[in-house]
């Protein structure tokens, strides 16, 4: 007799009433997900006294989840929450293709393994997986079942051709002349204030060059790595990986909205760590990239598929775009937790309208933020639900909605959001969201909002609004919002390229935007130190009885000064000159005629960071 296992049901405030999850989950497994663990506590019998914890089974999380119904070819299964040595007798079989052999490989971060078929699976075909947990003298069956989805190919899509923008639109530096990123126009600088660091963006479309960019509060290029002609960064920022920090950025090919590429991680000397790729077939989009403490990495992924639109009245045999979650071991690459949309949320949830043309690609969701919760559960935006979604880590149950067509929670005065981005639950419990309000338009302006959840009431009340004082900003896409510290927060006004900084009373304490055209996905402000791996660059020419050099280091934050050398020969040099460092690249008149110069990249203490190999003048 097979048994049948409900999922997990935790207590929780901040999900909806514990029974109903459990009941809803019960029922779900009763209807046919079946997915074998240890019994809710709503629904388990009283366990023999004889019984111990170290008989009790851990609950084993499996990708794809129960009821996926687009699942890709390529798919591994993912056991999540027990080592890989308790695992015993898996059987993979799809209804077409017959059984799978494969191997289990384990991750390094987490207990848990991945089963990785041998081949492939058939479009359209039903995969029925089962096995066996073995923990002490239990053994518990557990199992998952799911669809393979009809994929198909995304079309290509021409770069977007701006004009190039004027000559003062574009940074350009004698001493790389590699780098040309645009120029940023900083209307209120900001206070220099080392909690709340530099500024982060990625900007595109604009003049200049696309690519990760840093740069100090005054606007002054700290740090820029340009992106191959065709490809896009976004979402910089500084996070944690081994307990160190990391820059952490997407980098790829935008198509309709989102993004074919790989996330990157780079350590304090821009050296890279590692490269995170999505799993299962998939390519990385360009939304969300989370590292988390235990060494994985959330990101969000498009699957492209063939599906019925008729219920939205579409096509029958329409094209759709399902939105993924996925978490990746970054030791190992391996998918530890994926998650659908499609598998979750009716088509018909979204404000997005069907296209009749030959083609046309319906994005019904648009997953575009992804934050892990203490207790392992994840919060999402979709924008095109117009909803945030916190769903479970455990079963990928939907806990509750805020926002869309079934939000959970009651929108007080204020608080309807539209095509929103970058939802994220604050430290202090309320809700801050970056609420675009256009594409179509549905309001007058772009706002960040922070929203005061009642969990009990089920009712959700605006906190805090803020607008750009100066310009009528609405946003077609993009933008976040980021708390800083001391009751501050940055906008970043994602389409429009501005970046914002406002005090705890809302006034206006920094303001820069890109040139026209300028689009930044994001914008933040981390407490970035770094000193890179390479050395400092510099280049001479002769000025008369002098020689001008310049002289810069891509990345380095700690250089106050430059010290001059110059001689007969690569191997014999003498100092000429110390000099303060000015900006990005620091332009020096020395006193030689010499024909080899290097330098020398100095601390605030006088200490030397780093030196240039000799050049001649």
């Amino acid at each position: 007799m097979t048994r049948i296992c409900t999922p997990r049901c935790r207590s929780n405030p901040r999900q909806t009433d514990g029974r109903l999850v459990c009941l809803v989950l019960a029922t779900a497994a009763l209807l046919g997900a079946v997915v074998c663990g240890p019994v809710s506590a709503a629904t388990a019998a009283p366990a023999p006294r004889a019984a111990t914890a170290a008989s009790v089974p851990p609950y084993v999380t499996i990708s794809p989840l129960p009821g996926t119904p687009d699942a890709t070819p390529d798919t591994q299964i993912s056991f999540l929450g027990a080592p890989a040595s308790e695992l015993r007798d898996i059987a993979v079989v799809g209804s077409r293709s017959g059984s799978h052999a494969g191997r289990l490989e384990r991750y390094a971060t987490a207990a848990g393994a991945s089963f990785l078929p041998a081949r492939g699976f058939d479009e359209g075909e039903q995969v029925t997986v089962t096995a066996v947990l073995v923990h002490g003298s239990a053994r518990t069956r557990i199992g998952t079942s799911f669809a393979i989805a009809h994929l198909y190919a995304l079309p290509g899509e021409p770069p977007r051709k701006l004009p190039p923008g004027s000559q003062s639109d574009v940074q350009r530096f004698h001493s790389r002349l590699d780098l040309t990123p645009p120029a940023l126009d900083v209307t209120v600088p900001a206070a220099v204030n080392p909690a709340l660091g530099d500024v982060f963006t990625t900007p595109v479309y604009g003049a200049g060059q696309s690519g990760p960019m840093i740069v100090e509060p005054d606007g002054a290029l700290v740090w820029f790595k340009p992106v191959p002609a065709g490809e896009e960064a976004t979402n910089l920022r500084m996070q944690q990986y081994a307990g160190r920090p990391v820059l952490t950025w997407w980098e790829g090919q935008v198509i309709d909205g989102h993004g074919l590429g790989d996330d990157h991680i780079y350590n304090t000397a821009y050296e890279p760590v590692a490269t995170v790729r999505a799993g299962n077939g998939l390519q990385a989009d360009l939304h969300e990239f989370d590292l988390t403490p235990r060494g994985t990495a959330l990101i969000s992924a498009y699957e492209p598929i063939h599906w019925s639109l008729s219920s939205v009245g579409g096509s029958s045999d329409g094209l759709l775009d399902d939105c993924v979650v996925q978490e990746i071991d970054v030791k190992t690459g391996l998918v530890m937790f994926e998650w659908h949309a499609l598998g979750h949320v009716a088509v018909g949830d979204s404000y997005t309208s069907v296209s009749h043309l030959n083609g046309s690609v319906y994005d019904f969701f648009h997953l575009n933020s992804i934050q892990r919760q203490a207790d392992g559960d994840l919060l999402i935006s979709a924008r095109n639900t117009w909803a945030a979604y916190l769903i479970s880590a455990t079963d990928g149950a939907i806990l509750w909605r805020l926002g869309g067509k079934h939000t959970t929670f009651a929108l007080g005065p204020g608080v309807r959001f539209a095509w929103q981005h970058d939802a994220e639950l604050l430290p202090e419990g309320n809700l801050s969201i970056f609420d675009d309000e256009s594409a179509p338009r549905e309001g007058t302006q772009s706002r960040a909002i922070a929203l005061a959840l009642d969990y009990t009431a089920r009712t959700a009340t605006l906190t805090r609004q803020l607008t750009h004082p100066g310009v009528n900003i609405l946003a077609a896409s993009q933008g976040n919002a980021q708390a800083l510290p001391e009751g501050e927060e940055l906008v970043g006004w994602g389409e429009i390229g501005y970046a914002s900084q406002f005090s705890g009373t809302g006034a206006l304490t920094f303001d820069m935007h890109l040139p026209a055209h300028g689009e930044s996905y994001r914008a933040y402000r981390f407490p970035w130190s770094a000193t890179p791996a390479h050395a400092p660059s510099v280049t001479a020419g002769a000025s008369g009885a002098t020689t001008a050099v310049y002289a810069s280091w891509n990345g380095a934050t700690a250089v106050t000064g430059w010290r001059v050398f110059a001689g007969p020969s690569p191997k014999s040099l003498t100092a000429v000159g110390q000099f303060a460092r000015a900006g990005f690249e620091t332009a020096m008149i020395v006193p030689t005629t010499q024909p080899y110069i290097a330098v020398q990249a100095v601390g605030p203490e006088g200490q030397v960071l780093g030196g240039s190999p000799a050049v001649k003048r």
